[in-house]
């Protein structure tokens, strides 16, 4: 079981194309800001927010990425150890969506099999939308993830992406513990055949072939073993 003072740390990606929003859904759930202005990232960024969950101070540290593929090289050196990741694309981006796959690929090659989620974000631009609600539910439905619709211009839905994950993360470490604190038990020792034999025939019930238990002759004191779990 965890030390009750030891702080819950999670490394986030936030990986998708260039242009889907990614620097600015962190901006706005960190800082609670918001610009039109497109400015590409250019390797990683780093911003972190703490929030609670369950009485317990729950610390994110979301690493936003580069989604251009010149930046490959460095960004792929940041996903290590990352803990949960967002695949994002844009709804108003084909191409986007598309690229989730190569995206999530990347992920599981340097990260393994970690907590996800999908967002499509700007959809406060449906009226110019190249991606159907269909083609989203079917590609969240194929990566068996959870498809969250954002838009972070009017900052709808984007702590629910972030706090879903953290929420992700925290149970399934506490399945973890909770299965290192369940107790081995040990079957009994079976004693030697030869001398099982002999005690069946002075026995005068019956048996099943199988000796469990040695009664301790008159005196003696019984052992207490102790498992180690």
């Amino acid at each position: 079981m965890r030390e009750e003072d030891l702080e819950i740390s999670i490394k986030v990606l936030v990986v998708g194309n260039g242009a889907v929003g990614k620097s600015s859904m962190i901006q706005r759930y960190c800082k609670g800001t918001f610009t039109k202005e497109y400015k590409k990232t250019i390797g990683v960024d780093f911003l972190e927010k703490t929030i609670n969950y369950e009485e317990e101070e729950v610390r994110l540290m979301l690493w936003d990425t580069a989604g251009q593929e010149e930046f490959d090289a460095i960004t792929k050196a940041y996903y290590r150890g990352a803990q949960a990741c967002v695949l994002a694309f844009s709804t108003v981006d084909h191409a986007s969506y598309t690229a989730v796959q190569r995206w999530r690929g990347k992920v599981l090659e340097e990260c393994g099999n970690i907590p996800m989620v999908l967002v499509q974000n700007k959809i406060d631009l449906l009226e110019s939308a190249t991606v159907t609600k269909e083609e989203a539910e079917s590609l969240a439905k194929k990566l068996k993830v959870r498809l969250y619709r954002t838009s972070v211009k009017e900052d709808f839905n984007v702590s629910t992406v972030f706090e879903y994950l953290a929420k992700q993360y925290v149970e399934g470490m506490k399945e973890v513990d909770e299965e290192e604190t369940i107790p081995q038990i040990a079957a009994p020792p079976v004693k030697d055949a030869r001398s099982s034999s002999k005690k069946k025939k002075k026995s005068s019930g019956h048996s099943n072939g199988i000796i469990l238990d040695n009664p301790s002759k008159k005196g003696d004191k019984k052992k207490k073993q102790c498992f180690n779990v």
